[in-house]
């Protein structure tokens, strides 16, 4: 299967992969997939995919996983890395990719909707208005115990592992935990004001970024953060990718977290 990446989550620790990414994207025929879970730092080289690149591979349905979307990797060495979409021309192919064949959806309530039915788990999303960057200050380092079952897992040689894999895991080193929580306050279609956090490995990133061009002043960064959210992306055509958790699909009053952001120039051009 050919999958166009759109979204890459900040790493999460788990018992049992180490360290999850969940990663969405669309296939050829426009329709939403998520590869889940993938144990994404752990992959050789050659494997590792960045956002808005096809791959090619071998994914099997996720039984153990409710929502729609969700599929794993069957065979990790399928893994095939292809072309890129670049953001010449403002963004010309990444835009008529995603505006001209994804549903694009301005209400919240209509999608909670759909993912209490099952419908769906990951959507474009059109806010009316952003209104606030929210920044609330969350544990600075993730649980000890967990931590250290990791380090300990993590060290242990399978039998089957290539030369490459056994590399990885000798030199892996846990991500390291951001100690903020970031989300964007809008207000939908309907008039609907919600506030979402944001998840994705790119806020992460920029953050950690950010830290070390304010010479590890916190409050520095995280400002630059917001600078960036919330003054820069306003003067963009901003779109959200949206996207139900696993723990709180198909009941929850709100189960959507904002996964990631699409951001391209604003165009004349129609499509």
């Amino acid at each position: 299967m050919k999958v166009l990446i759109l979204v890459k989550t900040y790493p999460t620790l788990s018992k049992k992969y180490s360290e999850l990414v969940c990663t969405a994207g669309i296939t050829e025929d426009y329709k939403w997939i998520r590869i889940y879970p993938i144990p994404f730092r752990l992959l050789e080289y050659e494997k590792k995919y960045q956002k808005y690149q096809w791959i090619e591979v071998d994914l099997i349905k996720n039984t153990s996983d409710p929502r729609p979307e969700s599929y794993k990797i069957n065979d990790i060495d399928s893994v095939k890395l292809l072309n890129k979409i670049d953001t010449k021309n403002n963004w010309e192919q990444r835009r008529q990719l995603l505006l001209n064949h994804l549903i694009i959806y301005k209400s919240l309530d209509e999608i909670i909707e759909k993912a209490n039915k099952n419908e769906l788990s990951l959507v474009l999303f059109k806010p009316s208005k952003i209104i606030d960057f929210v920044i609330e200050e969350t544990d600075a380092e993730w649980d000890s115990d967990l931590v250290k079952k990791i380090n300990n897992d993590i060290k242990q040689p399978e039998l089957f592992d290539t030369e490459a894999e056994k590399l990885a895991k000798e030199t892996f080193k846990l991500v390291k935990k951001v100690p903020y929580k970031f989300s964007y306050k809008f207000v939908d279609g309907t008039g609907k004001e919600s506030c979402l956090m944001i998840e994705d490995w790119e806020i992460g990133q920029l953050y950690w970024n950010c830290l070390k061009s304010s010479n590890n002043i916190a409050d520095l960064a995280v400002d630059k953060v917001k600078q960036k959210y919330l003054k820069e992306f306003q003067k963009k055509d901003l779109y959200l990718f949206l996207g139900t958790t696993r723990r709180f699909h198909g009941w929850a009053k709100n189960p959507f977290v904002i996964i990631g952001v699409f951001y391209p120039p604003y165009s004349s051009s129609l499509f």
